[in-house]
């Protein structure tokens, strides 16, 4: 397919290598097999997001910086750079380093925590399964704790992993949502069949979509797919105002939000007695806490509605993670133990009986299986007896699959404990936090 002339001008600008990156990924969005109508005059947001990657790389290079795990964990990391340093590796070091920040603190570790508040965290019968279904975006977020972006071209599920998670969820009455994430999820070759194939099975399907995907090329029709397989919409928009998003995200990325909503909002989304359901996800662009859920909900639909005339259903509050590259931002600005000080300090009891982690699984692009999203991204996975890996995991026992367990029945019965660690105090913190907002009503503040 020939790419458009705006898109050639685009990549112009970028360094030789970066051009032919970008090339590549504006092809693929724009190929026959993610859209059946015909490209618009939008621009991909990927040459842009792999410009601005560059530039912070070259930013770091003049301060000097030497190579080293905290800057691999950066937003410029690559596939190649993982690889080299292995993901394993990474996820240790981000351990030590809290763990580091609480020893400095004075806080046991969370499982001994929970113990001492006379609080057990058990696993349930799983009701959410939730696929991360690959790692490339279009976008490169500053908070992002998977560490997403155009560069990762490699993780991204497989027919086979995903007809496996159907098989799953088919034998499994106990699930009634089927939560699709990545990366941007549409920009997999997955989406669309895993929707389409789940669609009858009568549960609900949530698409975590970062909004700008909408803009792509060769993503046209997808508002009109996610309305006709009646999919829940949970959208991301770090803040209403833009200067906000812009710090977090990229200098486009609010504009071609604010498109996105209205597109969805055409569809019939967010309307009042639509049952096309659209959830904004606010998460803080700092070392915070997300505030009340229900009054920032309120501020949202009225800045939303007054300045652009976009409606939407309702609005969640995630807390930043201490992991992957909001931990590594942490790290480099000195306020890693200011923050785990903060989530310790505003740890809520209340919280914990509505943790994701109790019935929730998440499955990674691989098939490899978590007791949630943010265990998925630290490599803490499942473990079993007679455990194999995915297909072409290269046959060692690095922790379950959804190759090893036919239903979320067989999974309660092996009554493994849930795998815990330090990040787990973002969960447990002020209203609480999970991939569906605040897990307990407003706390008073005193």
């Amino acid at each position: 397919m020939i790419m458009k002339r705006h898109s050639t001008m685009l990549l112009s600008f970028l360094p030789g290598r970066l051009a032919l990156q970008a090339s590549i990924r504006v092809k693929h969005l724009t190929t026959p097999a993610t859209s059946t109508k015909k490209d618009s005059e939008a621009e991909s947001l990927i040459p842009e997001t792999l410009a601005a990657m560059e530039e912070e790389r070259k930013a770091k290079a003049l301060k000097g910086r030497s190579p080293s795990v905290s800057s691999s964990t950066s937003k410029s990391t690559s596939v190649a750079e993982l690889k080299a340093l292995g993901r394993t590796r990474l996820s240790l070091e981000e351990r030590k380093r809290r763990r580091r920040a609480l020893d400095g603190l004075g806080i046991a570790p969370f499982s001994r925590f929970l113990r001492e508040q006379g609080l057990n965290l058990e696993r349930a019968l799983t009701e959410t399964l939730q696929l991360n279904i690959g790692l490339y975006c279009n976008q490169a977020c500053n908070h992002c704790h998977v560490e997403s972006s155009p560069k990762r071209t490699q993780e991204m599920m497989s027919e086979e992993v995903a007809t496996r998670c159907l098989d799953f969820l088919r034998r499994s009455p106990s699930i009634h949502t089927l939560d699709l994430t990545g990366g941007a999820p549409e920009l997999n070759a997955q989406f669309r069949y895993l929707v389409r194939a789940a669609a009858p099975l009568g549960v609900s399907i949530i698409d975590r979509c970062n909004l700008t995907v909408l803009e792509e090329p060769g993503q046209e029709d997808l508002p009109e797919f996610l309305a006709h397989h009646q999919v829940h919409v949970v959208a991301s928009l770090p803040c209403y105002e833009e200067e906000n998003v812009k710090r977090q995200r990229g200098s486009s990325v609010y504009k071609r939000s604010i498109a996105g909503l209205k597109k969805l909002n055409a569809q019939g989304y967010g309307h009042e007695g639509s049952s096309l359901k659209l959830t904004l996800v606010y998460n803080p662009v700092g070392a915070f806490l997300p505030p009340s859920q229900p009054r920032l909900q309120a501020q949202y639909k009225e800045e939303l509605a007054a300045r652009f005339g976009v409606v939407f259903n309702d609005l969640v509050c995630l807390t930043n993670m201490p992991i992957k590259r909001f931990a590594d931002h942490l790290h480099r600005t000195g306020e890693l133990e200011q923050y785990m000080q903060l989530l310790v300090q505003s740890f809520n009891p209340k919280a914990v009986e509505g943790l994701m982690c109790r019935t929730h699984l998440s499955v990674g692009w691989d098939g490899r299986v978590y007791d949630c999203d943010f265990n998925q991204q630290l490599g803490m996975t499942m473990r079993g007896v007679g455990a194999v890996s995915a297909p072409g995991g290269g046959g060692e026992n690095k922790g379950l699959t959804v190759f090893d367990v036919q239903d979320a029945r067989e999974l309660l019965e092996m009554r493994r404990p849930i795998s815990v660690d330090t990040h787990c105090f973002g969960c447990t913190a002020g209203e609480g936090s999970s991939c569906g907002g605040a897990t307990v009503g407003e706390v008073a503040t005193g």
